[in-house]
């Protein structure tokens, strides 16, 4: 497995945030959350991207124990709320900083993941003249850019018009293609139903229900 989660709990002033959480993802495939704010997906989004220390657990990636064997996936890309861009910067100044990290692409390529999120006309249009829906497209362009193994997009259809949309679809169908295991939230439980392989709902910090799309079969 790639993924794997083996009782994974979290607990923040005596709250459990998370639940005894026990379950493995393999890459190539979409891995919807399903559940209501506050149900405990984000923090198990946290918890997968090495953002939080567990109370009790572990999180494996492909064979290495976060918070031990490495303090994050090797190969991750995240949306996870709100991202935090520099507001004087370009759009394109912006995901250029995030990309000397690693230096995994060039600038050219970073500009073709913008053409491909419809933001060809605001590469150097500065951040905070962008509407909420090209803010959107700035945070999926900046967890997808660099085609890493891992991607999770927290509510990655707020803001984003139909087209756009369709659009999301079209990429995450061409990053599953290329072998990235992905993780999405959804409020809208008919573009869940669409976009994942496998959905698993999410209660109290608890898997409620798992079911692969398409199948009868549900645990």
């Amino acid at each position: 497995m790639y993924l794997e989660l083996s009782n994974v709990t979290k607990v923040i002033s005596e709250e459990m945030i998370l639940n005894h959480i026990s379950l493995s993802m393999e890459k190539g495939r979409i891995y919807g959350f399903q559940g209501k704010n506050g149900s405990g997906k984000t923090m198990l989004m946290r918890a997968i991207s090495g953002l939080i220390r567990l109370t009790e657990g572990s999180v494996t990636v492909d064979g290495k124990v976060l918070g031990k064997d490495t303090d994050f996936p090797p190969s991750i890309g995240a949306l996870i709320e709100n991202p935090g861009f520099i507001p004087h910067f370009t759009g394109f100044e912006n995901l250029k900083m995030l990309a000397d990290i690693k230096r995994r692409i060039t600038s050219e390529e970073i500009i073709q993941v913008m053409r491909k999120l419809g933001l060809e006309n605001a590469v150097n249009k500065k951040y905070k003249t962008y509407s909420l829906g090209m803010k959107q497209k700035l945070g999926i362009a900046a967890a997808i850019m660099e085609y890493p193994e891992i991607i999770i997009l927290d509510e990655p259809t707020n803001a984003l018009d139909e087209d756009s949309i369709k659009n999301l679809h079209d990429i995450l169908s061409e990053y599953k293609k290329r072998g990235s295991l992905m993780i999405i939230s959804c409020h809208d439980k008919e573009e869940l139903e669409i976009l994942s392989d496998e959905i698993y709902e999410i209660e109290n910090g608890k898997i409620k229900g798992h079911r692969v799309v398409g199948d009868e079969t549900v645990r």
